[in-house]
């Protein structure tokens, strides 16, 4: 068989596509990290809309570099999701199909928040047509806007709480990483599912943040330093393709 006729899983290199997920995996911490810590905690001052809109438009350029590394950072993490879905598809198709779901259902909800975390700009920005409104009913909208975005963040949570969990699943039967990685992914998965009862998940924040830090952190060194065994994951592959998709009937006696 000719080079040009070669089966294309024969010439990838799952450890350069692991170390780029890896990479993106990285990319999508920090950027988050960097919005919600050093903007969104920052500017934003609890239920007080006057000091929030203060804020807001004092570090006008601080507010709109957030607002741009959100979206960096949902294109970073979708990248980061299919990544992980061509490395963990062989362990089982259907379940990394849930990932992707899960996942992607994630990143539109939050893009959705994201338009109403831009939209106090526009509100505080003085333009005339807002002049018919009260200075103090702009600044309640504005920070209306900014709840509506952290509604929207809690939903997505939820959403990738079940992704994480269902590819920590993945991760832990799939022999080419660790197993450790696994139940780590689901423990994080499994915390930012408390979201669905926020005033539990309120309480145990400290343990969920760590739990997810400690998760994400192993997993983007491990993928960084080490991506997968590549003899594992081959042959993972190969057993994979030698599934018959479904038995043919037998033909019908003449």
């Amino acid at each position: 068989m000719s080079p040009a006729t070669t089966p294309a899983r024969s010439t990838e290199s799952p450890r350069r596509r692991a170390r780029l997920a890896g990479a993106f995996y990285l990319a999508t911490l920090a950027l988050g990290i960097f919005a919600q810590a050093f903007v969104s905690e920052r500017l934003v001052a609890g239920g007080n809309a006057a000091a929030t809109a203060a804020n807001i438009v004092q570090h006008e350029t601080l507010y709109r570099a957030g607002f741009a590394a959100y979206l960096v950072e949902m294109a970073c993490q979708l990248t980061m999701i299919f990544l992980f879905y061509s490395l963990l598809r062989p362990v089982d198709r259907t379940a990394a199909q849930l990932t992707v779901a899960f996942g992607l259902a994630g990143c539109v909800v939050k893009l959705v928040g994201r338009v109403f975390f831009y939209a106090p700009l526009l509100v505080l920005g003085g333009a005339k047509y807002l002049q018919v409104f009260p200075g103090e009913q702009l600044q309640a909208l504005s920070l209306l806007f900014l709840r509506i975005n952290y509604i929207a963040e809690t939903v997505a949570v939820v959403f990738f709480g079940l992704y994480a969990v269902v590819q920590g699943w993945l991760v832990f039967r799939s022999t080419f990483l660790p197993r450790a990685l696994g139940v780590l992914g689901c423990l994080g998965g499994l915390g930012w599912l408390t979201y669905l009862y926020e005033p539990l998940a309120r309480q145990l924040l400290p343990l969920i943040v760590g739990l997810a830090l400690l998760g994400a952190g192993a997993t983007v060194i491990w993928l960084l330093v080490f991506g997968v065994d590549e003899t594992k994951w081959r042959s993972l592959t190969g057993a994979s393709d030698r599934r018959p998709a479904s038995t043919p009937a037998a033909p019908a006696p003449a």
